[in-house]
């Protein structure tokens, strides 16, 4: 089994490749948006929390291709499931893969849970699935950011995703959190000295009313 993995920014992601409702396989290597690529994790058919979030981001797929992201939705669903997720949820322009593996989510960083049998929408959940993540791919293949989360819940909003990305692309914007303490600096002398001095007054206090 694939060890826990933790992506870092600037570097490349794992491979994917996955097979999609009413398409052909579907590879990242192959995607070459002008932006980026946003790979949206979800946790399945079963999922309300992912229904209303997949039926929103529909509603605003041409906001992001009009931003030069493409949007891919994937989930551990079988190819019957994730069809019939997009016959009744209405998915109609995002491509919607379905099938991804426990190696590939330990790859990616997710986190995974177990089914727990009929939820209370009266739809049995899988064996496992992973809980939401979404992570937005540069077209060289490098990761510039990432979101991965352990519960259903709390997810972000779109309107709040967009706004970043018209920030980060306007701007040029470069990936954070790269640092890895290299060369850290020493803390500031001033910062030590007004340290002592608290610490020096502090004991004086004590002192006085002992």
């Amino acid at each position: 089994m694939e060890p826990f993995a933790r992506l870092q920014p600037s570097k490349m992601v794992p491979p994917l490749r996955m097979g999609t409702v009413g398409g052909p396989c579907w590879r990242l290597c192959d995607q070459k948006p002008k932006h980026f690529t946003l790979v949206l994790f979800y946790r399945g058919y079963h999922c309300r929390f992912c229904k209303e979030q997949l039926q929103e981001m529909e509603s605003r797929y041409d906001d992001f291709h009009k931003l030069g992201v493409r949007v891919l939705a994937v989930s551990t669903d079988t190819k019957e499931r994730a069809e019939l997720m997009v016959e009744e949820w209405g998915i109609d322009k995002l491509t919607v893969c379905y099938g991804l593996t426990l190696d590939q989510a330990r790859q990616w960083g997710l986190y995974v849970s177990k089914g727990l049998g009929m939820n209370a929408r009266g739809i049995i959940e899988p064996d496992f699935f992973v809980e939401p993540a979404m992570f937005l791919v540069r077209p060289d293949g490098t990761l510039f950011s990432g979101i991965v989360q352990t519960m259903p819940v709390g997810r972000p909003r779109l309107e709040d995703l967009l706004r970043g990305l018209e920030y980060v692309i306007t701007t040029g914007m470069e990936p954070r959190g790269t640092y890895d303490g290299t060369g850290a600096p020493a803390a500031p002398r001033a910062v030590e000295e007004d340290c002592l001095c608290q610490a020096e007054a502090h004991s004086e206090l004590r002192s006085s009313t002992a």
